[in-house]
């Protein structure tokens, strides 16, 4: 693998698209906190609003949006991110439709970020004890397709630029999170912390905050760096475009 380049490392525009609250933390969130850090500005798309993820047999899917929007803005705050959006499509039921690629190449001309963070899609499991999410593998395919051609190419939703004023763009870098061939990895270790801070927002979720904190730092932690000098990365298959 190799580090990432001066200019990825630097962006101006980040836009970390996902399919749930509390993936952009943990897919991403030692990133897109150093990239805020070095002044870039972030944005987060979310398409669910996560209203599936309750064991409580007294929870509802209202209560659920309602809780875990907060938890994402919160924890979007602690990493620096600008803004988050969520397109609020039924969580467990994400699939790489046309319209919801027609909704990411709005806000990628829109926003016309530098770098795109997303899942990677042709990842099935890790190991032999987890298996991916389909919401996540439906949110990578559509993000890449919305990338490219879509947001490109003139003629794909032309009426966006007839009615709403909305040019082209061409992404500079897709980052895919967590691939089973990773190509670069960014050194999240000034961030380790705060990665685990926005996560930590996510209490609906994550029920064991210690050990939750024990596994990212055990995950993300670089085999190849010195005991007494631990460096903490995140490892991603990017794509340069332009």
């Amino acid at each position: 693998m190799t580090t990432e380049t001066t200019e990825a490392s630097q962006p101006l525009r980040v836009m970390a698209i996902y399919a749930h609250p509390d993936d952009p933390e943990f897919f991403s969130g030692g990133a897109l906190a150093r990239w805020a850090y070095e002044g870039a500005e972030v944005t987060i798309v979310l398409a669910t609003s996560g209203d599936k993820g309750s064991s409580d047999p007294e929870m509802t899917h209202e209560r659920l949006i309602e809780i875990r929007e907060v938890e994402e803005r919160n924890a979007a705050r602690a990493l620096g991110a600008k803004d988050v959006i969520f397109l609020r499509y039924p969580d467990g039921e994400l699939q790489p439709t046309l319209e919801l690629r027609k909704e990411l190449t709005r806000l990628i001309r829109m926003k016309k970020p530098d770098i795109v963070v997303t899942c990677d899609p042709t990842v099935f499991w890790m190991g032999t004890t987890y298996i991916n999410h389909p919401d996540h593998r439906a949110i990578g395919t559509a993000t890449i397709e919305a990338v490219f051609p879509t947001a490109r190419d003139r003629l794909n939703f032309i009426e966006m630029e007839r009615d709403e004023g909305l040019t082209t763009h061409k992404v500079k870098y897709v980052y895919l999170a967590a691939p089973n061939e990773p190509t670069t990895f960014v050194d999240i270790t000034a961030h380790i912390d705060t990665k685990i801070a926005s996560l930590r927002e996510h209490k609906s979720q994550i029920p064991d905050m210690e050990g939750m904190e024990q596994r990212v730092r055990e995950r993300s932690l670089d085999p190849q760096s010195p005991p007494d000098a631990p460096r903490h990365i995140e490892r991603y298959r990017v794509f340069t475009l332009a």
